[in-house]
């Protein structure tokens, strides 16, 4: 059996997504297919990481009924009607913008969720499993929203 030296490759990508609504997921995985075919790795990662402190990346099943589920249990974890020290402008005194939002809740539920996956390529191919997908979770929407996305691995075909 030969064994050829790998051929190493790494392609970069951002996406930048407009969310819809206070709390979503948006399923990534096509746009994750995408890349990944078109960077030509055959053996490798994807890491995909979120560029926000009140969104997270996750992986878990596409099914409607499940997401308002899941919305539930984050209301539940972190009410958006608590009264957050973050939200309380008279004493807060640090990243502070313009256009503050109101948004301690989204900022807690996101401590409970990963800013970031990585995925194993093999044969071109995310290796997910039957009911598995890739989602940005929004937690303070609507917002545009950025993604970065590196796909590394061996190039050979």
């Amino acid at each position: 059996m030969e064994t050829l030296a790998p051929t190493s490759t790494c392609h970069h990508a951002t996406l930048r997504i407009a969310t819809e609504g206070p709390t979503r997921f948006v399923d990534l995985t096509d746009e994750l297919d995408a890349l990944v075919a078109a960077a030509g790795i055959r053996v490798g990662f994807v890491n995909v990481q979120t560029l926000h402190t009140t969104t997270a990346i996750v992986v878990n099943e596409l099914e409607p009924l499940l997401h308002v589920d899941f919305a539930t249990v984050l209301e539940h974890t972190a009410p958006r009607e608590f009264p957050y020290q973050h939200d309380d402008m008279s004493i807060r005194t640090v990243n502070l913008t313009p256009d503050e939002r109101i948004n301690g809740h989204a900022h807690c539920r996101a401590l409970f969720l990963g800013t970031a996956v990585c995925l194993n390529l093999v044969e071109g191919k995310l290796q997910l499993g039957r009911w598995q997908r890739v989602f940005l979770v929004e937690l303070d929407g609507p917002r545009l929203r950025e993604i970065s996305i590196v796909v590394l691995g061996d190039g050979r075909r």
